[in-house]
């Protein structure tokens, strides 16, 4: 047999959690009993408020059914970077995409730390190409990319000289351990020499950018001028070219920044990576592609060698369509106070997407099949097609249409000379390329929502192709969290808001399962990340039924022995969630942090979230990108900060939702401790139980930084504007609640 010597370029392990199925059966079997409860009392306790707790508690049934679904079959996958160099003799080419959008909220030395990173791969440099995105028209970010690309002649030899892991400067400089006593003098040496350089490029760029007038629009800068950052041409610069194919030179640098008309929309970052992908296939053509963030560092310097362990297997690659790598913070604060870390997330969703048909796309630190990003399915040989039916399809630029018809039938292409594709280039990045292309509908990241990701990997799910995790040791890539509650919730608000846009679109998972060739239980792991939103009404709304009970004196709750439903269900969840935390080495206090954002953020930020994709999907508005702030860190943080973990407020109509939960949860307490309650009735349940007393407690505990807030000035203290408008919404609740009190 012709592969009777092959031995697998990956494994995909499973991963043995008796115990966790047992406890997550459980606390399902629970649930079902509640809603069996109810049922069964239909007939002796049915009123308006015990309908809606059905409602809700059938929702909580069905999320869980989704996530016990999605964490069933978790699995592992092992790369044999060894094997891959005995049995693939040239590896493939690679093209690395870096996207930022604003030099402010993304300050240019993140996005340059991050490019200095992807050059310095232990990968052949011929083999690369790294293409920059500046969505914001920024001349310092050109700046800051154009002297990194000095700094990288002797950076990147540095790096491969000594075998360095972390070759982002700024994260290598921070380890105050990266020199040791054992180290050779000359080490010692280039060591001072690459720190003193790399601190004169960071201070040279930030002594530029604090200048009113950065430098004058001419020369190289002079395609600068006279641009304004959402009108503006395409800018298209070759910074470094590996003329001569060097495996050990530097790869290709480009930067560009699409066109921008104020006529034209651009469709934000999925706009972005369409434009790379077309540029990138004019240029380099790679059939493998990788996109990260502007602030994801490289952390393991052969992470595309692992990948393309999965990407290039004979047997089991064929049909992988894009390989995630996890997401893991360098700057996370300790305890995760603002619950933006998503280690449990990763480490039990993912893998446990991983045991099926694959993990979603989550945006950053993804290598992509670049037949699969062109709309082709997984068993589609193509020969040579049309070149109407490929215009059609592509677009009118004869150069993109040759190389795209290389990609169909899997050969190489790519020109010799990249510098002399900028004018073809420059044409594909023109905001008008796109009309009448399938690009954006069929192809390409995906338009229509502001979660671009997510539907671009259920199109590729729909289409018949697989995922996989990659997950080596040492972790793939380093990124930076949001570092403060006002980035947090500007985030999951995105989220929520483009997430709920997919479910109720044509991109839905639902859809893809039903018409597509999307696994019943891989689409239905989708449906835990897609119902975020809708999740936040059955939350709002139960927290609010219980506030109703304890105000009204009624009750939504079992009595006597069938009270121990709900407790016994609160009590298991918790402890249940608790050993999951302890399993993965997290502490108490990051558990509890996490359940308390968890409360907070989904009747907050993901409530508001729904709202406005209701509003876009009703044609009233349209959503806004809004970018999350980077923070640079300076070599000299101690990370001891008093003020790391402190909420801080702002105008937002998150926190008015957030704040108008706090202020109703704190009256309906006041209310049952002061005995301000009517008289119960035989109708009402014979009055509010522990039950309601034990939510809204709990509620209330999860809330109490608002009530630090209520006190605060400046930035830690919730605006009076915000103080207002939820104590009038809290009193018109209160209000309706007492209206309804029967006589």
């Amino acid at each position: 047999m012709a592969n009777e010597g092959y031995l697998p370029l990956y494994e995909k392990i499973c991963i043995k959690r008796k115990f966790q199925r047992v406890m997550d059966t459980l606390i399902l079997l629970l649930l079902l009993s509640l809603l069996s409860y109810r049922v069964f009392s239909v007939n002796s306790s049915f009123t308006f408020p015990w309908f809606l707790a059905f409602l809700c508690e059938s929702w909580f049934t069905y999320t869980w059914i989704v996530v016990l679904n999605a964490k069933w079959n978790p699995a592992v996958t092992k790369t044999h970077v060894d094997r891959l160099l005995q049995q693939v003799p040239e590896l493939p080419p690679v093209d690395l995409f870096v996207t930022t959008a604003n030099p402010v909220l993304e300050p240019p030395i993140i996005t340059m730390n991050t490019v200095l990173s992807l050059l310095a791969l232990d990968y052949p440099a011929n083999k690369i190409a790294c293409y920059v995105s500046d969505d914001g028209c920024s001349p310092l970010t050109f700046y800051a990319l154009v002297e990194a690309s000095k700094f990288a002649k002797l950076w990147v030899p540095f790096c491969k000289k000594y075998n360095l892991q972390v070759r982002a400067p700024f994260r290598y400089f921070s380890d105050v351990a990266a020199i040791k006593s054992e180290d050779s003098s000359e080490f010692k040496q280039e060591w001072l020499r690459m720190k003193e350089m790399y601190d004169n490029l960071g201070q040279k760029i930030d002594d530029v950018a604090r200048k009113p007038i950065p430098f004058q629009l001419d020369g190289e800068f002079a395609a600068f001028s006279n641009t304004e950052k959402r009108n503006h041409p395409s800018i298209i610069k070759v910074i470094l070219e590996n003329k001569e194919g060097l495996s050990d030179g530097l790869p290709h640098l480009i930067y560009i920044s699409r066109e921008k008309r104020p006529e034209y929309e651009h469709n934000y970052k999925a706009g972005a990576m369409n434009v790379l992908t077309r540029v990138s296939g004019l240029m380099t053509n790679a059939p493998f592609m990788l996109n990260v963030d502007c602030d994801m560092v490289v952390n393991n310097p052969k992470i595309v060698q692992h990948a393309m362990c999965i990407l290039v297997d004979s047997k089991s690659g064929k049909d992988v369509a894009f390989v995630q790598c996890f997401q893991q913070f360098y700057d996370g604060i300790k305890d995760d106070p603002f619950g933006n870390q998503w280690v449990t997330a990763f480490e039990y969703i993912m893998r446990g997407m991983a045991g099926l048909q694959g993990p979603h796309y989550a945006g950053t630190n993804t290598f992509h099949r670049r037949k699969a990003i062109y709309g082709l399915y997984p068993d589609e040989i193509e020969g040579k097609l049309a070149d109407k039916i490929l215009k059609q399809q592509f677009g009118s630029s004869k150069e993109l249409v040759k190389s795209a018809a290389h990609v169909f039938k899997g050969s190489a292409y790519s020109p010799s000379d990249i510098s002399n594709c900028i004018e073809a280039a420059t044409q594909v990045a023109n905001c008008g390329y796109e009309y009448g292309t399938c690009w954006g509908k069929q192809m390409g990241w995906l338009y229509g929502s502001i979660s671009e990701d997510v539907p671009t990997g259920l199109n590729m799910h729909k289409r018949g192709w697989r995922s996989e995790c990659c997950t080596p040791d040492p972790i793939a890539f380093e990124g930076c969290a949001p570092g403060d509650l006002l980035n947090t919730m500007k985030q999951q608000k995105r989220w929520a808001t483009g997430l709920t846009v997919v479910f109720f679109s044509k991109h839905s998972p639902v859809m893809g399962t039903l018409f597509g060739k999307i696994q019943f239980r891989s689409g239905l792991s989708y449906c835990w990340l897609t119902n975020w939103g809708s999740r936040s009404v059955f939350e709002v709304s139960y927290a609010a039924l219980i506030a109703h009970c304890i105000i009204t004196n009624t009750s939504i709750f079992p009595k006597g022995l069938g009270l121990w439903i709900p407790i016994a269900l609160f009590v298991i969840y918790n402890i249940h969630t608790l050993v999951e935390y302890l399993a993965i080495g997290l502490s108490i206090r990051n558990w509890w942090n996490n359940q308390r954002m968890s409360r907070i953020t989904t009747s907050t930020a993901w409530f508001i979230g729904f709202l406005s994709a209701m509003l876009k999907l009703s044609g009233i508005s349209d959503t806004v990108f809004e970018i999350t702030q980077k923070e640079h860190p300076t070599s000299d943080a101690d990370g001891d900060d008093a003020d790391d973990g402190r909420f801080t407020f702002d105008e937002s109509p998150v926190f008015v939702a957030g704040t108008t939960i706090f202020l109703v949860q704190m009256t309906a307490l006041f209310i049952k401790l002061l005995g301000l309650q009517p008289t119960a009735t035989a109708q009402s349940g014979n009055g509010c139980g522990i039950g309601e007393l034990i939510c809204t407690t709990y509620l209330v505990i999860c809330y109490l930084p608002y009530l630090k807030g209520l006190f605060a000035r400046g930035k830690f203290g919730i605006p009076l504007s915000t103080i207002f408008k939820s104590s009038v919404l809290a009193f018109v609740f209160v209000q309706f609640c007492r209206s309804t009190v029967i006589g």
